[in-house]
């Protein structure tokens, strides 16, 4: 008589897929790999996932809702906009820092799958395209004279940090945050362009 899966397994196995494809890349773990480091069987693995496609999708959606804990964290340690915006920037150096960590999983990922119609592009792009949205909407907020471009250097600089953090570790992440201070006391003390 097959095995009933317990209403954890799918977390089990999402928890060790994204342990290792976090350690090694997506395309060095094989199913067969998560399946022995689990232990929970090939038939128990393809019940709760149809395919290595579909767990890389559930994997980089984990991923991804990891960035909406940085943003409630960095609202919670800020109490104006521009605060906010560079508190955003110390909490993903907070995470870069922790050993093991090979920088953004789903900039990681976006590098593994450049083909525009794979499944793992296209969350990864999804993701991007919602934080740079989310990042203006908190430039929206500030004194900026042109919060997009405010949000994009804050992009810019977190993408930075997540290549080079893991390197520089804590001072990277110092570096990055006063860096941070200095684009958005700039763009927030700069006076609007004169129409002509």
């Amino acid at each position: 008589m097959p095995r009933k899966p317990t209403p954890d397994a799918r977390e089990r196995i999402l928890e060790t897929a994204t342990r290792l494809f976090n350690r090694h890349g997506v395309h060095a773990v094989g199913m067969q790999q998560i399946i022995d480091e689990c232990g929970c069987g090939k038939n128990l693995l393809y019940t709760q996932f149809a395919g290595k496609d579909d767990l890389v999708v559930a994997y980089l959606k984990r991923c991804s809702g990891d960035w909406d804990t940085i943003v409630a964290a960095a609202r919670a340690a800020a109490g104006d906009a521009e605060g906010r915006l560079v508190e955003l920037v110390r909490e993903v150096g907070v995470r870069v820092n922790v050993p093991g960590t090979r920088g953004c999983p789903l900039r990681n990922t976006f590098a593994e799958f450049p083909e525009r119609e794979h499944p793992a592009h296209r969350v990864s792009m999804e993701h991007f395209v919602r934080v740079r949205t989310q990042l203006r909407e908190l430039a929206a907020e500030t004194a900026a004279a042109d919060p997009e471009r405010l949000a994009d250097r804050i992009m810019f600089i977190i993408d930075g940090l997540y290549t080079n953090g893991p390197i520089f570790g804590e001072e990277g992440t110092r570096t990055a945050v006063a860096f941070a201070e200095d684009v958005v006391k700039s763009e927030t003390s700069a006076k609007p362009a004169k129409s002509r």
